[in-house]
């Protein structure tokens, strides 16, 4: 899977959403209002994130809002400490925001790309609940 081809599958699914790109970063956003993502694909290391190393040529990673239940079944009550941030084709807790229960993937193959999708569903419906409770 490339970043395009996720990008379309987001396009696709989005339907009165949007996602915009900032630093070669792309967000995914439910609505209009850019609150918050539910999902991003994000190219490079920053300050406040390096941990995947995706300055290396061609990686990328897909980070995804879930559940705190969808988090738990995937990785258990405390996820393990001794992650490789920077393995490939492999669903693991996000690096940095893995206590808001996002969950990350770096450069996904197809076949993990179709595990990913109904998490993508779910932090998606997420926020749609969310903003219409509030």
């Amino acid at each position: 899977m490339t970043e395009d081809d996720i990008t379309q599958h987001l396009i696709d699914m989005l339907g009165g959403g949007h996602f915009e790109v900032a630093d070669d970063n792309t967000f995914f956003f439910h609505g209009a209002d850019n609150k918050f993502p539910f999902a991003t694909i994000v190219t490079k290391d920053n300050d406040f994130d390096s941990a995947s190393k995706l300055n290396r040529p061609g990686v990328f990673r897909l980070n995804v809002g879930v559940g705190k239940e969808t988090f738990r079944a995937l990785f258990g009550e405390q996820p393990p400490v001794d992650i490789d941030y920077t393995a490939l084709d492999r669903l693991m807790p996000h690096p940095v925001y893995a206590k808001m229960h996002w969950v990350s993937v770096i450069n996904p193959s197809a076949a993990t790309f179709e595990t990913v999708k109904p998490l993508l569903t779910e932090a998606r419906n997420l926020l749609i609940a969310r903003d219409k409770s509030a």
